[in-house]
Protein backbone atom coordinates (compact mmCIF):
# COMPACT_ATOMS: atom_id res chain seq x y z
CA UNK A 1 0.00 0.00 0.00
CA UNK A 2 2.75 2.65 0.97
CA UNK A 3 4.48 1.69 -2.67
CA UNK A 4 0.88 2.80 -4.46
CA UNK A 5 0.85 5.67 -2.42
CA UNK A 6 4.44 7.05 -3.14
CA UNK A 7 3.86 6.04 -7.07
CA UNK A 8 0.33 8.18 -6.70
CA UNK A 9 2.68 11.11 -5.15
CA UNK A 10 6.14 10.61 -7.85
CA UNK A 11 2.46 10.88 -10.57
CA UNK A 12 1.08 14.05 -8.98
CA UNK A 13 4.80 15.45 -9.05
CA UNK A 14 5.19 14.69 -12.61
CA UNK A 15 1.63 15.99 -13.29
CA UNK A 16 1.92 19.04 -11.94
CA UNK A 17 5.81 19.38 -13.59
CA UNK A 18 3.74 19.15 -17.08
CA UNK A 19 1.06 21.29 -16.25
CA UNK A 20 4.34 23.93 -14.85
CA UNK A 21 5.88 23.40 -18.67
CA UNK A 22 2.95 24.28 -20.12
CA UNK A 23 2.56 27.31 -18.34
CA UNK A 24 6.14 28.33 -19.40
CA UNK A 25 5.72 27.68 -22.98
CA UNK A 26 3.55 31.01 -22.47
CA UNK A 27 1.30 29.83 -25.77
CA UNK A 28 4.47 29.43 -27.70
CA UNK A 29 2.98 26.75 -30.51
CA UNK A 30 6.75 25.03 -31.07
CA UNK A 31 7.58 24.54 -27.38
CA UNK A 32 3.97 23.01 -26.76
CA UNK A 33 3.97 20.95 -30.09
CA UNK A 34 7.20 20.03 -28.27
CA UNK A 35 5.54 18.99 -25.49
CA UNK A 36 3.01 16.94 -26.91
CA UNK A 37 5.17 15.04 -29.24
CA UNK A 38 7.45 14.03 -25.91
CA UNK A 39 4.87 12.94 -24.12
CA UNK A 40 3.43 11.00 -27.32
CA UNK A 41 6.69 9.48 -27.61
CA UNK A 42 7.22 8.85 -23.92
CA UNK A 43 3.54 7.42 -24.10
CA UNK A 44 4.47 4.81 -26.72
CA UNK A 45 7.98 3.78 -25.36
CA UNK A 46 5.67 2.85 -22.14
CA UNK A 47 3.04 1.11 -23.88
CA UNK A 48 5.23 -0.58 -25.86
CA UNK A 49 8.07 -1.70 -23.81
CA UNK A 50 6.64 -2.34 -20.67
CA UNK A 51 2.92 -2.41 -20.64
CA UNK A 52 2.01 -4.60 -23.41
CA UNK A 53 4.24 -7.20 -21.51
CA UNK A 54 2.13 -6.98 -18.38
CA UNK A 55 -1.40 -7.87 -20.06
CA UNK A 56 -3.24 -10.74 -19.01
CA UNK A 57 -2.52 -14.25 -19.32
CA UNK A 58 -5.54 -15.75 -17.52
CA UNK A 59 -8.97 -15.10 -17.53
CA UNK A 60 -9.10 -13.79 -14.14
CA UNK A 61 -6.45 -11.14 -14.99
CA UNK A 62 -8.28 -9.82 -17.62
CA UNK A 63 -11.76 -9.49 -15.40
CA UNK A 64 -9.71 -7.86 -13.42
CA UNK A 65 -8.10 -5.59 -15.94
CA UNK A 66 -11.18 -4.89 -17.76
CA UNK A 67 -12.86 -3.96 -13.80
CA UNK A 68 -10.26 -1.49 -13.53
CA UNK A 69 -10.76 0.17 -17.03
CA UNK A 70 -14.38 0.59 -16.44
CA UNK A 71 -14.23 1.60 -13.26
CA UNK A 72 -11.32 4.36 -13.60
CA UNK A 73 -11.51 5.27 -17.41
CA UNK A 74 -10.89 4.00 -20.28
CA UNK A 75 -7.88 2.63 -22.38
CA UNK A 76 -5.14 5.56 -22.91
CA UNK A 77 -4.75 7.23 -25.73
CA UNK A 78 -3.08 10.13 -27.35
CA UNK A 79 -5.14 11.28 -30.63
CA UNK A 80 -3.38 13.15 -33.12
CA UNK A 81 -5.20 16.18 -35.10
CA UNK A 82 -5.49 15.90 -38.37
CA UNK A 83 -4.68 19.07 -41.00
CA UNK A 84 -7.98 19.53 -41.24
CA UNK A 85 -9.05 19.54 -38.14
CA UNK A 86 -5.74 22.69 -38.04
CA UNK A 87 -7.50 23.84 -41.52
CA UNK A 88 -10.62 23.78 -40.19
CA UNK A 89 -9.88 25.78 -37.05
CA UNK A 90 -7.17 28.47 -39.08
CA UNK A 91 -8.58 32.32 -38.58
CA UNK A 92 -9.34 32.90 -42.52
CA UNK A 93 -10.26 36.15 -41.42
CA UNK A 94 -6.58 37.53 -40.85
CA UNK A 95 -5.31 39.76 -43.82
CA UNK A 96 -3.09 37.89 -46.12
CA UNK A 97 0.10 38.49 -47.05
CA UNK A 98 0.56 41.49 -49.40
CA UNK A 99 0.34 40.73 -53.41
CA UNK A 100 3.74 42.06 -55.03
CA UNK A 101 2.06 42.45 -58.25
CA UNK A 102 1.86 45.97 -59.02
CA UNK A 103 5.38 46.79 -57.88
Amino acid sequence: MEQETDFEAQLQLLTQNIQDLTVQANDDTLMLLSLLRTLEQLHQKIREDVFQKTLPKNRQELYHLLREIEAQGGWPYIPRKSLRFILKNLDLSTPSEPDNKGA
